[in-house]
């Protein structure tokens, strides 16, 4: 299953795809407005199944203005998409990005954010599918 995470910011976009077998996850180019057409395009493209959106909690994990921009703009991309589209936490994500970009990584910092998003959410539902029925 191919999944196109977003990091969400207000002047720019970063972007990670997985592969087709749903378990690596690589940056993209950022992208910036006007996002909504990008990321549809992006979804044509590479044929995403399901589009997630980076929610930015506070450390307590209570949302702030940032997870409020973040919801609109997942809405705004589920009325256009034909797909699923997702909030997940991505919490800590820009540390763990300039942590990348601090040991060679030669993406944008948004789309490494994006990078990290996409594997924590792959590893949840990795978690998830291999839970025994209860």
């Amino acid at each position: 299953m191919r999944v196109l995470a977003l990091d969400h910011g207000t002047a720019r976009i970063g972007c990670a795809l997985s592969d087709p077998s749903g378990t690596l996850a690589t940056p993209l180019p950022v992208i910036e407005p006007p996002v909504a057409r990008a990321v549809a395009d992006l979804v044509a493209k590479h044929g995403v199944e399901v589009v997630v959106v980076g929610l930015p909690l506070h450390l307590s994990g209570e949302e702030g203005s940032q997870a409020a921009l973040a919801r609109s703009f997942a809405r705004e991309l589920e009325g256009m998409l034909e797909i699923p589209v997702e909030t997940y936490d991505e919490r800590l994500t820009t540390r763990m990005a300039e942590a990348s970009k601090r040991q060679g990584a030669a993406a944008a910092p948004d789309s490494l954010a994006a990078a990290h998003l996409l594997q924590a959410y792959l590893a949840g539902r990795a978690a998830i599918e291999e839970r025994p029925d209860e």
